[in-house]
């Protein structure tokens, strides 16, 4: 009911809601807490609250990650039944922090993947979906360089195994822990940021994949070939306006902005995990009544892959 820290999550009773007759009624199985759920909580930017609203938010249920299972359909729904078992986003709607979710048929769902659990499927929405836009709007090819800085994320982890799947070369940027889980995603490269300065590989890559905002735009776009694909999937107002003065300094192509998704998109995702070309990365799983501690850790910073709700 009002923005700050964690502490501001309660949870309560709500009404059950019905479908209308072009919605689905979701009983939600798993969801997962990312970044920007953290910065909608905490109003970070503040611009958040011009969208969200001003003195308090106006949607008080937050979450944009569904996992779950159709339990009514609208009389017009034609896409899904009762007993589908469904992933996908709710995207600026937000809502899945509950047990029971409503959404239009056209929301950006897909079946659940043959392959995963609830908890593994809710687990690759945001950070594929997020990848996979920046990947297909740099066009990446095969035999191209790709460096993704920030590669155990939720948004890292699955950008290598995507632009691997695409055929690049992938360098990925970690910190030393975490080596070892970016190797087995398939990056060709793993350089850990606190031993090795990236200032000598300028010019290297054909695309450079900013995934985390932890890093000096104007150092990280230096590592990009004249008109090579500079893109930034986490930064805010200033992070871009950074990006544009350094992709003119250096001859570069900007990618920024919220990535979009569709039910395309969604089933293409669940055609990479059945594939196995997409692995779920799970660090921590809290129950619902734990979403507090559960934003806790994730202002922390340094979650690998996704923090998973299980509902």
């Amino acid at each position: 009911t009002k923005y700050g820290p964690p502490s501001v999550l309660n949870l309560s009773e709500i009404e059950k809601p019905i479908p209308k007759d072009n919605e689905i009624l979701i009983k939600m199985m798993a969801t997962t807490v990312n970044s920007g759920d953290a910065r909608l909580r905490r109003a970070d930017p503040f611009l958040v609250r011009l969208m969200f609203g001003f003195f308090k938010p106006r949607k008080q249920i937050l979450g944009n990650v569904i996992s779950g299972i159709v339990q009514s359909v609208g009389k017009d729904v034609t896409s899904f039944k009762i007993g589908d078992e469904v992933f996908g986003l709710t995207d600026m709607t937000m809502g899945t922090y509950a047990e029971y979710l409503v959404v239009p048929e056209l929301t950006p769902l897909a079946l659940k993947p043959l392959n995963t659990n609830f908890e593994e499927a809710a687990a690759t929405v945001f950070g594929g979906h997020t990848a996979l836009h920046f990947l297909k709007k740099a066009g990446v090819k095969p035999g191209q360089k790709i460096l993704v800085y920030g590669a155990s994320g939720a948004v890292g982890s699955c950008a290598v195994q995507i632009a691997k799947y695409y055929g690049a070369e992938v360098t990925a940027v970690c910190s030393t822990a975490n080596i070892e889980l970016v190797k087995k995603l398939g990056a060709d490269i793993v350089i850990d940021y606190t031993k090795q300065d990236l200032s000598g590989m300028e010019g290297k890559f054909d695309v450079v994949f900013e995934t985390v905002d932890k890093t000096q735009v104007s150092k990280i776009a230096k590592l990009v070939k004249p008109s090579g694909v500079l893109m930034l999937g986490a930064v805010i107002i200033k992070g871009m306006l950074q990006g544009l003065i350094a992709s003119k300094k250096h001859n570069i192509k900007l990618i920024g902005g919220v990535a979009d998704v569709t039910a395309s998109d969604m089933n293409f995702i669940k055609q990479l995990i059945e594939n196995k070309d997409l692995k779920p990365v799970i660090d921590k799983t809290y129950s619902l009544e734990q979403m507090a501690q559960a934003h806790e850790y994730v202002d922390k910073g340094h979650k690998v892959g996704n923090v998973v709700i299980k509902i």
